[in-house]
C-alpha cells in the first residue's frame, strides 16, 4: 500500500483528496485526475470542459450549483460525512497544494461535517 502523500494533482474535481483514498493508496483507482472510468461524473466532466482542474476555480458558488450539488454527491456526502463544499472552500482561501498538505495530515479524504 502506498503512503498518503500530499500532492495537489490528486485533488478531485468535487474537492475530494484522492491521495488518502483506499483505492487510490491499494492501486485500484489512479484517482480522479487520471481515471478515465471517471467519465460519469458530472462534475468532473464540468470542470474539465471549464479547462478547471477543481471546482474551487469556478466563480460560481458550489452550494448553488445544481452539477455540483446532484444526488450521488449529496448520499455520498450523508454517508461518510463529507462536507465537500468546505473543502472547495479550503482550497480557495488557502490553495491547492495547502490544501493537500492538509488532508495528508489530516490522513483523510474530506473535510468533516460537524
Amino acid at each position: 500500500m502506498k503512503n498518503i502523500l500530499a500532492d495537489k494533482g490528486l485533488i478531485a474535481a468535487c474537492g475530494l483528496y484522492c491521495g488518502a483514498c483506499r483505492k487510490y493508496l491499494s492501486d485500484k483507482c489512479p484517482g480522479c485526475q487520471d481515471n478515465a472510468k471517471a467519465a460519469w461524473c458530472k462534475i468532473r466532466s464540468c470542470a474539465r470542459g471549464k479547462c478547471f482542474c477543481s471546482c474551487a476555480e469556478c466563480p460560481r458558488d458550489v452550494t448553488g450549483c445544481r452539477t455540483y450539488s446532484n444526488l450521488i454527491g449529496r448520499i455520498f456526502a450523508f454517508l461518510f460525512r463529507s462536507d465537500r463544499p468546505a473543502c472547495i472552500r479550503y482550497i480557495r482561501e488557502h490553495g491547492e497544494q495547502a490544501f493537500a498538505e492538509e488532508m495528508a495530515r489530516r490522513k483523510c479524504q474530506t473535510i468533516k461535517r460537524q
